[in-house]
């Protein structure tokens, strides 16, 4: 309630009061100290009952910041857990990639603990390179032959060029943003980033989560013809993924969106069978029932 409302409210107490005096005036033909009297009393009383209203306003106005400064915590608390939520994703995520793939720890890690009495782990003879020798350092500095036809007598084929190496750090940090963007709604930026990252590390480990992710982010916004194909490639293209079984299903999905019953169904009984132990398995058979109870 403003000031000026309040202002309103007390005239009008005010004015009333008096125009019932003036009645009673009229009919009871009081002497002017009566009636002074009686319009003191009358006041006192209003004024008592106005002081009331205002503490009760202040109350409420206090009231209202106190709510008001706790929905800015919750709301700092929901952002905070957000993106908690959206960093252990992604760490779930990679940690799936790496067991699959059976590559080396991530990035910032801890070892294993060791324990007492047994031998601890070799993991200088694993991680470090070969020591390189003689006959590897001539081999390497040997000039290249200049014409490849001197192998023709022999009839062996010229060694194709082998790829160069993949920065595992450089494409752990791309895959982060791209996945980021992703995590913040930002699914044309996501698209674009994922895209890139397919064509900077399409044989990198994590090859296999960007196409699907990549597939997910024209998926949620029901650009379901490119979500497809998109899903298909994961399917096709990195058959021992862990995102096999939910690239099944988002495809499942897609068909159901679009009303295509048979084919939803043969890929949800795909799923089941191929990959029974899975949770996409378990919503698998979810939307099977469900699909069921409405006749399609």
């Amino acid at each position: 309630m403003t000031k000026k409302q309040i202002g309103l409210l007390i005239g009008l107490l005010l004015i009333i009061p008096f125009q019932s005096i003036q009645a009673q005036q009229r009919a009871e033909k009081l002497t002017p100290e009566q009636i002074q009297s009686r319009q003191i009393e009358l006041l006192e009383r209003k004024l008592a009952a106005m002081s009331d209203l205002v503490l009760r306003v202040d109350a409420l106005q206090r009231e209202v910041q106190q709510l008001r400064g706790e929905i800015e915590v919750q709301n700092h608390a929901m952002d905070a857990l957000k993106k908690r939520q959206r960093d252990l994703y992604l760490d779930v995520d990679q940690r799936i990639n790496q067991l699959s793939h059976g590559s080396a720890p991530m990035t910032g890690m801890a070892p294993p603990a060791q324990i007492p009495g047994a031998e601890p782990p070799v993991l200088a003879e694993t991680l470090s390179p070969a020591p390189v020798t003689d006959a590897a350092v001539e081999s390497a500095t040997a000039p290249a032959p200049a014409d490849s036809s001197a192998n023709a007598g022999d009839g062996t084929a010229p060694q194709p060029a082998l790829a160069a190496p993949i920065d595992t750090v450089a494409e752990e940090r791309d895959y982060k943003q791209a996945f980021n963007l992703l995590m913040q709604r930002r699914y044309s930026e996501a698209r674009t980033a994922f895209q890139a990252f397919l064509a900077r590390y399409g044989t990198g480990s994590y090859a296999d989560n960007a196409q699907y992710w990549l597939a997910e982010a024209s998926y949620v916004t029901r650009d379901f013809d490119v979500a497809l194909e998109a899903f298909q490639k994961v399917i096709n293209e990195y058959p021992n993924s862990s995102k096999v079984p939910d690239a099944l299903l988002k495809s499942s999905f897609i068909h159901y969106e679009k009303q295509q019953w048979s084919e939803a169904r043969e890929i949800l009984q795909r799923l089941v069978t191929l990959h029974p132990n899975s949770t996409a398995s378990r919503l698998a058979t979810q939307r099977l029932d469900r699909m069921q109870s409405e006749g399609h």
